[in-house]
């Protein structure tokens, strides 16, 4: 009896004690979700005043960066106030870019060397390192950029194969190890970044791209030529490009700085680690515009395939089981603002076209001579490593396979919908 009575005890104060922890467990509050992170604040600074090619550049610039600035965390203002750095604006923005000029006063000079000291960050394009006379602001010239005066330029406007040196940057880290950049002017300096201790040099012009240049005279045929970097006392990065080819009687510009696809994701990676958004995030993978891609449904396992391996406009683009043939080998080359055309290995001239220039939900793909429709152009979207949905320029629906495996199905564009009928791995091919 005593013996029940000492167990019914125990069972009371177990209970009691249940009763005690499930009661803390109810008063505790919720658990907060993390605040979203605020979007860091860019301003871009310009002149406009001076050569067709770089005012162009100026209002692409303008119109590029704002409408990348939601999806990738930053605001953008652009100002041709170059006061701001003097008065203390600047310290308002997290990363302050010079889109076609430099600071001239000294009070211009004064403030953004106080600033970049402070911990501030920087993008500059092409012509904000040009100078003829380092010595006048020496600490920018020599110690910050490291690069001296011009030295030479090319002419006209080219594209040129770049060779990245660095992938363990979060700059260039998504970037593949050569690629083709946008049209360009590129300057050469009278320094040699290479003996400079402070300065990295991110990626640089490949052999492969000599000769460099359209006129004879303003050619490079051979040497070393740095074209990204950066000074590792400092947050900050310089591109080399910025100068569009123009029709200077019209005032045409005839090439987009934006042309690249690659191109842009050093731009966007390297602002938001500028920004402060990028610290942490591991390094992931590019696409390259040298290599040639399987492309592989996510869904359902088939590739992208280009029917009986044809190359004719009208060729059906369907699924099909992965056989790493030629017929299933696509390139992605960039043509503006962050789009691709994909190419077919048989005829590269041949691209992924939505017939009829269609924008309703499953209207079907072809191959198509390339003419630079908005229907022949597609802009990646990554999701993890080596994978991606695309979107059509003129529909903005996604690139879609089939809820099945089944051979020869066509692949057709619908509204983008996050499933994994719209999701492709990419691998490259040798």
């Amino acid at each position: 009896m005593q013996q029940a009575r000492s167990g019914a005890a125990r069972v009371s104060v177990w209970l009691a004690f249940l009763l005690t922890a499930l009661m803390s467990l109810v008063a505790q509050p919720p658990a907060q979700a993390a605040p979203a992170a605020e979007p860091f604040r860019v301003l871009a600074l310009y002149s406009g005043t001076w050569d067709a090619a770089h005012i162009n550049f100026v209002h692409e610039a303008n119109d590029w960066f704002p409408r990348q600035a939601a999806a990738n965390g930053f605001t953008y203002t652009a100002s041709n106030n170059w006061d701001l750095l003097a008065n203390g604006g600047v310290n308002a923005y997290q990363v302050v870019l010079f889109l076609d000029d430099l600071p001239q006063s000294a009070a211009q000079r004064s403030g953004f060397e106080q600033y970049m000291r402070g911990g501030g960050a920087w993008m500059g394009f092409h012509v904000s390192a040009f100078t003829t006379d380092a010595q006048s602001w020496s600490w920018y010239h020599n110690q910050f950029l490291g690069s001296g005066n011009f030295k030479s330029n090319t002419w006209g406007p080219t594209t040129a194969v770049l060779r990245v040196e660095d992938r363990t940057h979060p700059a260039t880290a998504n970037l593949p190890a050569t690629f083709t950049s946008s049209v360009s002017e590129w300057y050469s300096w009278s320094n040699d970044l290479r003996q400079n201790p402070d300065i990295k040099i991110l990626a640089s012009i490949d052999p492969s791209s000599f000769p460099l240049g359209t006129d004879p005279n303003q050619t490079w045929y051979s040497g070393y030529y740095p074209i990204l970097w950066t000074n590792t006392k400092y947050r900050m990065l310089y591109a080399n490009f910025g100068h569009n080819a123009m029709n200077y009687d019209t005032n045409t510009a005839l090439s987009s700085t934006f042309a690249s696809a690659t191109q842009n994701r050093f731009l966007l990676d390297g602002l938001k680690w500028l920004g402060g958004a990028a610290a942490g995030q591991p390094p992931g993978d590019g696409i390259s515009e040298t290599a040639w891609y399987t492309v592989r449904n996510q869904g359902n396992g088939t590739c992208v395939d280009t029917r009986a391996a044809g190359t004719a406009n009208g060729t059906v683009v369907q699924q099909y089981a992965c056989n790493g043939t030629a017929a299933q080998q696509f390139q992605f080359r960039g043509t503006d603002s962050g789009y691709l055309r994909i190419t077919a290995r048989g005829n590269p001239q041949q691209v992924l076209d939505v017939v009829d220039r269609s924008t309703a939900d499953n209207a079907p793909l072809q191959l198509w001579s390339y003419a630079g429709g908005a229907n022949q152009q597609w802009q990646p979207v990554k999701e993890a490593a080596g994978r991606y949905h695309f979107t059509a320029r003129h529909s903005g629906k996604c690139l879609t396979a089939s809820g099945s495996a089944t051979d020869s199905v066509q692949l057709t564009q619908r509204a983008c919908d996050g499933s994994s009928t719209q999701s492709f791995q990419l691998a490259a091919q040798p």
